[in-house]
């Protein structure tokens, strides 16, 4: 099972906005070949970004917590990374970047600053891409 890790942003259109780009990626983890791993933080931010008035508008009646469970439920918790040698622009997104780095994970994002590291990521054995971007490499 591949280890990965998937920014806020993702997990919002898996489970928010059902982005057909990650059907992939919702179908990989739920056949467990990719381990989705999370930390605290990570867990924190999302619980954070689904009471923005925009995103509670998009939630059912059950409001956040059914996302929340999903998150809990589909992604393996682990302890907060040490910081990685490269650093983000976006303070936010560092704490995705050292958790991948650490566990040597494939990152997913569509954040263009954690894009605009992809290079130097892969110096250090990780992959930066959008779920997009898996799924074209994966079909050819």
């Amino acid at each position: 099972m591949a280890p990965v890790v998937i920014d806020t942003n993702v997990v919002l259109d898996l489970f928010v906005f059902n982005d057909p780009a990650c059907a992939d990626l919702h179908e990989a983890l739920q056949q467990a070949r990719l381990r989705w791993l999370a930390s605290d933080g990570m867990h924190e931010e999302l619980r954070r970004v689904l009471d923005y008035p925009h995103i509670a508008r998009r939630l059912g009646d059950g409001g956040a917590a059914p996302v929340l469970e999903r998150f809990v439920h589909m992604s393996h918790r682990v302890d907060e990374a040490p910081k990685a040698p490269y650093t983000c622009r976006d303070a936010d997104d560092q704490r995705f970047i050292d958790l991948a780095v650490a566990h040597q994970a494939l990152l997913l994002s569509k954040d263009a600053l954690v894009l605009a590291l992809a290079k130097r990521l892969a110096r250090v054995g990780v992959k930066a891409c959008t779920p997009r971007d898996l799924v074209l490499e994966n079909a050819a």
